[in-house]
């Protein structure tokens, strides 16, 4: 009976007070934006360094104060080759021609070692929240902690989480709702967003740091496959900047009389159960320099993880780049992005 009084007692006080109890459980409000399941991008990317890093993953909120990640890291101190995704794109979308001036070439997509398996790093740590500041405390060996300011999107369906600082890392991107992390959008979605995408990045390359806000991504360009659906494909016709003379085409490339600055474009899905694409984009007159249909050097692999929001909609991507140069650590390239409509 004392027992049953004590209960009755603790709801009217809630009632009146409008107060959690201690050790009940928290609502949604105490989740970062309101949001449990976040896809993450951050690195570490230091001028002169060549330890730099890039973690592609997961971050999954409860209302207990507690966090937990799923992670890819693709390490300077470990590099890795091109994975083959085993995507050939087919001939609605690609070409077996190596002359075409609109079509991609009909190559196996790459995608950066280990991202067609699960991740390679599992934590868990808990979190708190100071207006909008997220904090995190991960339970490793090392002191790790982050700092990221949350920031809800005008419908209210996407929170963004901005970088704010690390132990750890540099730089970063995140992106959440309370969608399953195993929803996705298809590929035909994705080339229909009505939005404007706009790519936020910091890269490291050549022993420097380079940062580039607000490059439109355009999504409409690119073509839908009639077989292969479940990937785009976009030959970029030129390039003011890439793909030049200079730039290790010295017979082919924009400058030359051959003046070929085109760029082939590949966006594919890597799989059905989660948010995983992933981008490859090469220099055509590398290949013709090499003497090779489809590019086997120093190519662009990002992997990426699909923005969505509550409601299911594809709204972006948070990417990595992790391009490990044979034997040449000054030849990496390795960026954290996000592509977004929310930014």
């Amino acid at each position: 009976m004392r027992a049953v009084l004590t209960a009755v007692l603790a709801m009217l006080t809630l009632l009146a007070t409008g107060t959690t109890p201690a050790g009940a459980a928290s609502s949604q409000s105490s989740l970062p934006g309101g949001k449990a399941n976040f896809v993450i991008t951050q690195g570490f990317l230091r001028a002169g360094s060549t330890q730099n890093w890039v973690r592609l993953g997961t971050y999954q909120f409860k209302a207990n104060g507690t966090v937990s990640a799923n992670t890819y890291l693709w390490w300077q101190r470990n590099p890795e080759g091109r994975q083959a995704t085993g995507v050939v794109p087919d001939s609605s979308c690609s070409t077996k021609a190596g002359n075409s001036k609109s079509r991609v070439r009909a190559c196996d997509v790459l995608t950066a070692a280990g991202f067609k398996g699960s991740p390679d790093e599992s934590r868990t740590g808990t979190y708190t929240l100071a207006g909008n500041v997220v904090s995190i405390r991960w339970k490793i060996a090392q002191t790790w902690t982050e700092k990221w300011r949350v920031q809800l999107s005008p419908d209210r369906k996407l929170a963004r989480l901005d970088f704010a600082s690390s132990t750890l890392a540099t730089n970063g991107y995140g992106y959440g709702s309370n969608a399953p992390l195993t929803t996705r959008r298809a590929m035909s979605s994705v080339r229909a967003f009505a939005g404007t995408l706009k790519q936020d990045l910091v890269s490291w390359a050549g022993n420097r740091i380079v940062k580039s806000d607000g490059q439109v991504f355009k999504q409409s360009s690119f073509r839908n496959c009639a077989t292969t659906t479940w990937c785009l494909t976009y030959l970029q016709p030129s390039s003011p900047g890439a793909c030049q003379k200079s730039g290790g085409c010295p017979n082919f490339g924009g400058g030359t009389r051959k003046n070929v600055s085109s760029i082939q474009y590949y966006l594919t899905k890597i799989s059905n159960t989660d948010r995983r694409d992933t981008m490859w984009h090469w220099c055509t007159c590398l290949a013709m320099e090499s003497k090779q249909f489809c590019y086997s050097g120093n190519s662009h692999i990002k992997p990426l993880l699909q923005i969505i929001d509550d409601k299911g909609a594809f709204r972006g991507w948070a990417g990595a780049e992790a391009s490990f140069y044979p034997g040449a650590r000054s030849k990496d390239m390795m960026a954290v992005f996000r592509v977004s409509d929310f930014r």
